[in-house]
C-alpha cells in the first residue's frame, strides 16, 4: 500500500460558523482553516500512485468553495432555516441571522464542526477522484484543522474500481 499528502498554505480557507452542541448555539465566529489530503492505493503502471499538483489543485478549489463564506448547516436539527428573495434567514431561539445567498455555503450537513467538514469534504474529494479516473485508490483521509493544534480527521474507504 503506498501514501501520499499534500498541505500547506494554498490549502486554507477562512469563513464562518457556528456550531450547536447540548441544546446550546455558539456565537457567530470565524476559522482561518487549514486542509490536509491523504491518498491510499496502489501505484499505477506509470508508479504514481497519484499527481501531487493536480491533488493539490482539486483541494485547493474545494477550499476555495468555502473561502470567505458563512457554512450553514443544511441538516441541523436545532436551527430554524428559511431560503427566500436571495437570503438564508437561519434561527435559534431568540437569535436570528439574515445572510446574503451569495455569502452562505450551504453544505448537507448536520452540523459545521471540523468533524462535519472534514467527512463532507473527503466526499467531494473522492467524487472529484473517481471523475478524473482513480480506480487505483482504496481510501483518502482528510483534515481539517480548525485552530493550530486543533484538528479533526474523516477517512474515506473507497470501493474497488477507486
Amino acid at each position: 500500500m503506498r501514501r501520499i499528502n499534500v498541505s500547506g498554505p494554498q490549502l486554507r480557507f477562512a469563513a464562518a460558523h457556528f456550531t450547536t452542541f447540548a441544546g446550546e448555539c455558539e456565537p457567530l465566529h470565524g476559522h482561518n482553516y487549514a486542509v490536509a489530503a491523504q491518498l491510499e492505493g496502489e501505484l499505477t503502471p506509470d508508479s504514481w500512485l497519484f499527481d501531487f499538483v493536480e491533488l493539490r489543485r482539486v483541494v485547493a478549489a474545494l477550499c476555495q468553495e468555502l473561502d470567505h463564506a458563512f457554512l450553514l448547516p443544511t441538516e441541523n436539527q436545532n436551527l430554524a432555516v428559511a431560503h427566500s428573495d436571495g437570503h438564508y434567514t437561519i434561527t435559534f431561539d431568540d437569535r436570528r441571522y439574515v445572510i446574503p445567498e451569495a455569502e452562505v455555503r450551504a453544505l448537507p450537513i448536520d452540523n459545521s464542526t471540523a468533524e462535519r467538514l472534514a467527512e463532507w469534504l473527503a466526499g467531494r474529494l473522492a467524487d472529484e477522484l473517481r471523475a478524473r479516473g482513480a480506480t487505483n485508490l482504496s481510501s483518502l483521509t482528510v483534515t481539517v484543522e480548525e485552530a493550530p493544534g486543533q484538528s479533526a480527521s474523516f477517512t474515506l474507504t473507497l470501493n474497488p474500481d477507486g
